[in-house]
């Protein structure tokens, strides 16, 4: 599958969707559009509705500032880095490295605030409340621009390595059918990385260590998005129930269960002492 729900690749937008694709890759300084906004665009006036309504809170900062404050507390499963030199055994180069390391960091910042954004829409949706915002850019925040490798098919992956990135998707989540998650199709680019990253999230996922910091990194996000106010009209009732069904896979799950994750592997793979 090219998708693992219904979505428009970036390669097939056109028109008001094209460009507002663009601006997403813009305001996230990321060379990629998140699934949840690309699945977004397959709702008739999902996408501009809802982009409109958060992207003013990206922009002053209020998101990557609560998004900031969000992970710094976390508790996270502690995880030691794995030495450079073990990462060159299992034939990962300094470039491959470098590239992977790039891919964890753009997940980590995009994961994060698009959790407490879309977090904070479906609480403005049940609450009804409009009002308004004032922060400023925080000046901690990251703001170079990533790139991001070709997103792998699963179907153009050898069998061994498809059935790796499905048994990686599965930690951390108890549905039987999970939203498959781009970070382990990124990653797929280095099958021996994929295999260490089992190694060493298969004993905290089976501790159920891995599943108490996913739920308490969701309980979090829903405070801090709580307070997050936002200014629009509603969306349209013949779309507002289609948004929310299109959301809650993302905030419930997949998005809280990979901040976690690629939080734990940034640990394992940061970058060593000289």
């Amino acid at each position: 599958m090219s998708d693992p729900v219904a979505a428009i690749t970036e390669a097939e937008a056109t028109g008001e969707i094209a460009a507002i694709f663009a601006d997403i890759r813009a305001v996230y300084r990321v060379g990629a559009v998140n699934l949840i906004w690309r699945h977004l665009a397959t709702i008739p006036g999902a996408l501009p509705w809802a982009w409109r309504l958060v992207r003013p809170l990206y922009v002053d900062g209020t998101i990557g500032r609560e998004a900031m404050a969000f992970k710094a507390g976390l508790n996270n499963p502690a995880l030691p880095p794995v030495p450079d030199d073990v990462f060159a055994a299992a034939g990962l180069s300094p470039d491959d490295l470098r590239q992977i390391r790039g891919i964890l960091t753009a997940y980590d910042r995009t994961n994060s605030m698009a959790l407490i954004a879309l977090t904070a829409l479906m609480a403005w949706r049940d609450r009804g409340v409009q009002s308004s915002h004032n922060t400023t850019l925080s000046e901690a925040e990251e703001t170079s621009e990533l790139p991001l490798p070709a997103l792998t098919p699963l179907e153009s992956m050898r069998p061994h390595l498809a059935a790796l990135v499905l048994r990686l998707n599965g930690f951390g989540t108890a549905r039987e059918q999970p939203i498959l998650a781009s970070m382990y199709r990124h990653l797929s680019h280095w099958p021996a990385y994929l295999g260490l990253a089992w190694t060493a999230l298969a004993p905290v996922e089976a501790s159920g260590a891995l599943h108490a910091a996913i739920a308490a990194a969701s309980g979090q996000a829903r405070i801090r998005a709580g307070a997050i106010a936002m200014e629009d009209d509603p969306p349209p009732i013949a779309i507002r129930d289609a948004i929310a069904q299109a959301i809650e896979p993302f905030t419930s799950d997949v998005l809280a269960k990979m901040v976690v994750i690629c939080g734990m592997l940034r640990a394992i793979t940061a970058q060593q002492e000289a």
